[in-house]
């Protein structure tokens, strides 16, 4: 039966994507930016690092806790989780202190690189083994939806921070590739609607 939810992204291709995301976030800044810049920049990768941390534990780990019972590094994760958020509530809290800024910024990059790690090369992989493409689609038609609910409240602050804190060049692939997710949102809900 063909359903709308198989036009998704997989949902480890979403994943991958937000890794992604948060390390060209993180290649941008630099001590020599202004401040207001770093600031931005460092916001946009503490939202978008909740953000993925919370659709993982509400949709991927449950997914996959349930094809493979209790994976190790499955185990781990809502943990390192918890340490990237105490990481990321003392970069909000020092958000007007450039050097403190500059001190824990590569400390929750390291904490997320590896947990990148981690699942980039055992529990994606495990998921593309272990749940069929059709699976995988649903899980990330059901992580886009979240992820707009979850993005809603804080949609023109994310989209701010992102024109702050990427070059022009940047910023215009960065709105390019956010104009069309929105347009495809915008489509698949109209056909929903048609379908009904």
């Amino acid at each position: 039966m063909f359903s709308l939810k198989s036009l998704s992204p997989t949902i480890t291709d979403m994943i991958r994507f937000d890794h992604s995301h948060v390390l060209v976030t993180y290649h941008q800044y630099t001590a020599d930016k202004p401040s207001k810049v770093g600031i931005a920049l460092a916001e946009t990768i503490c939202s978008a690092l909740d953000v993925h941390a919370t659709l993982e534990e509400e949709i991927f780990y449950p997914a996959l806790r349930a094809v493979t019972g209790g994976e190790p590094i499955l185990q781990k994760s809502v943990p390192e989780h918890n340490a990237m958020r105490q990481i990321i509530a003392d970069l909000r809290a020092a958000v007007d202190d450039d050097e403190r800024r500059d001190e824990l910024l590569p400390e929750l990059m390291r904490e997320v690189m590896h947990h990148m790690a981690d699942e980039e090369t055992v529990l994606l992989p495990k998921a593309e083994r272990l749940l069929d493409h059709r699976r995988l689609c649903e899980l990330g038609a059901d992580m886009t939806k979240r992820r707009v609910q979850l993005l809603a409240p804080q949609a023109g602050k994310v989209a701010a921070n992102t024109a702050l804190g990427f070059s022009r060049s940047t910023s215009a692939i960065v709105a390019g590739v956010v104009g069309v997710a929105v347009a495809a949102g915008l489509v698949m809900k109209g056909r929903r609607r048609a379908a009904a």
